[in-house]
């Protein structure tokens, strides 16, 4: 199978992409780009899924837009174990934690890179050598409407917290299915956000996450494991 990096025509061509590489491992697919899967993440961490934006023609890069713009789809890998289970939560995007006047959910980022998601399970847990780890069968996912209102409420929650100045006050545990956690590549990474008082303070930078239990009940809903 040759190497195809152009951007898919379209949602047919973008999943025929994906299914053909259904079964592979990293290394079959790595080798495909002249590529060497490394031998552990831990420094590398965004690896895979540049791997897969690279194999299947994904054009963002890093913009803060669908990895398929053109398509309207976002390009999502979720490492899993055996028995299907996610092992760890879903970054989405970077949380704007000043001048969010005037945004909500129809108009924020959240919303537009869940509206359309090609998932990508691969078999992930840590015993596996990278090279080996396999890729599963791809899925293209919307939001039904009761997943999307509950998103709604939790990111409406999470954005009058950040509003009120209580961004250092959110832990994992706010939210049903988005939750907000620190998203930097070091503890010394800081930007801005509002104080209790409304004066603007230095903090880390944070994230938007799907919890591991909202990925778990898609992935059983639609593969029925």
């Amino acid at each position: 199978m040759p190497a195809q990096i152009t951007e898919p025509r379209d949602i047919n061509e973008l999943m025929h992409r994906a299914q053909e590489i259904a079964g592979f491992n990293l290394q079959q697919i790595a080798a495909l780009h002249n590529l060497t899967a490394p031998n552990d993440l831990r420094k590398e961490k965004g690896w895979i899924g540049q791997l897969l934006e690279l194999h299947l023609g994904a054009t963002a890069g890093s913009k803060p837009i669908q990895d398929f713009p053109a398509l309207g789809v976002e390009l999502k890998t979720i490492p899993i174990n055996a028995q299907g289970k996610p092992l760890e939560t879903t970054f989405v995007c970077v949380a704007p934690l000043t001048g969010n006047h005037g945004i909500t959910w129809e108009t924020c980022n959240v919303a537009n890179k869940i509206k359309q998601v090609l998932w990508i399970p691969v078999l992930g847990e840590r015993d596996i050598p990278v090279a080996e780890r396999i890729v599963g069968s791809p899925l293209l996912w919307q939001p039904d409407p009761l997943e999307n209102a509950q998103l709604q409420e939790d990111w409406e929650e999470l954005m009058d917290m950040i509003a009120l100045g209580q961004v250092e006050q959110i832990t994992a545990r706010h939210g049903k299915y988005l939750q907000l956690r620190p998203k930097a590549a070091n503890n010394k990474v800081r930007t801005k956000a509002y104080g209790s008082e409304g004066e603007i303070i230095q903090v880390r930078p944070r994230g938007f996450y799907l919890k591991k239990a909202f990925t778990h009940q898609l992935l059983k809903k639609h593969f029925n494991i």
